[in-house]
């Protein structure tokens, strides 16, 4: 296989970070809520007061319901990668709909460039998976195979630790997550009134534990659990900022998480728009499609043949 064509592979990896900035770390309902009403209203800065707490309740039931949503936004991985995004995503079965995302610097954007890719791919989600278009270069190495198709099974399978995380992430990241962070963080706040894109808003904000949250809302096993604090530690990673401005519809307009790495800044930000919208995504033709798995076992039979 071809070093482009190996590069392509991790590119299409790296896709999945596009989604998981959609949300924040997820929090289950019972953990979040008993967490909270736990907090005493009386209680200083840094503490949660219960009228924050009621009002962001109300916003995770009603984000939570809206089903569907206009998204766009921008990410920074360190020194990784950064991007920008845009499509609309439906979360009432599962997570399924598409987004461009637009490599914009970092290593990644020089990797897409130099594998013959022009920065911009397209990405389709759905309940089991996902898939990337990775381009005509890509095509042309794999017999008209320009998409890779993930389930998110392959995902944990690739990652170990921090891939089993990253498919619990993907398979439950829905705008009304980062609400779940802060109602789960015990440091939620009202910030004060603001403007979003022309939309009057209440801005709220906290500090998650990355690890500490992880722990408590996801499906990991200690091992897991121990592998992946391990990963962040050694990432640099330990806690994260998260904002949210809702309307006065209690639903989320805009949402931004904020941390520290050892190769720079963690920093998402996405605005949600268009609650309701009809979203529609269908999985590449076979034709124009080859398995991750597929295309894993291609190169190592390229590597074994020239070795």
């Amino acid at each position: 296989m071809r070093t482009s064509t190996v590069r392509r592979v991790g590119m299409a990896v790296a896709v999945a970070a596009a989604l998981t900035s959609v949300g924040a770390c997820g929090g289950s309902d019972d953990g979040s809520t008993s967490k909270a009403k736990g907090k005493d209203a009386s209680s200083g800065s840094g503490v949660v007061k219960t009228d924050a707490i009621a009002a962001l309740l109300d916003v995770q039931k009603k984000t939570g319901a809206a089903s569907s949503a206009k998204v766009e936004g921008t990410m920074t991985v360190g020194s990784a990668m950064s991007m920008k995004q845009s499509g609309a995503l439906d979360w009432s079965d599962g997570v399924s709909g598409s987004m461009e995302i637009t490599y914009t610097g970092g290593a990644m954007a020089d990797t897409m460039k130099k594998a013959g890719g022009n920065g911009t791919m397209q990405a389709r989600y759905f309940k089991d998976g996902y898939a990337a278009d990775m381009g005509e270069a890509m095509a042309q190495q794999t017999g008209g195979k320009r998409w890779i198709s993930y389930s998110y099974e392959d995902l944990a399978e690739l990652g170990g630790a921090s891939g089993a995380a990253m498919k619990d992430q993907m398979q439950n990241t829905t705008p009304d997550q980062g609400v779940k962070s802060l109602l789960a963080s015990g440091d939620v706040k009202e910030v004060g009134k603001e403007q979003v894109r022309g939309v009057d808003t209440t801005h709220y904000s906290g500090t998650v534990d990355v690890a500490e949250l992880t722990a408590k809302t996801s499906k990991l096993d200690a091992d897991q659990l121990a592998a992946l604090k391990k990963q962040l530690n050694d990432a640099g990673i330990t806690t994260e900022t998260v904002d949210i401005w809702v309307d006065e519809n209690d639903l989320l307009v805009k949402k931004s998480e904020r941390g520290q790495m050892k190769t720079g800044e963690l920093n998402t930000t996405m605005f949600y728009s268009d609650y309701g919208t009809k979203v529609s995504v269908e999985r590449p033709s076979a034709a124009e499609t080859i398995g991750f798995k597929e295309l894993l076992q291609q190169q190592q039979g390229a590597t074994a043949g020239a070795s």
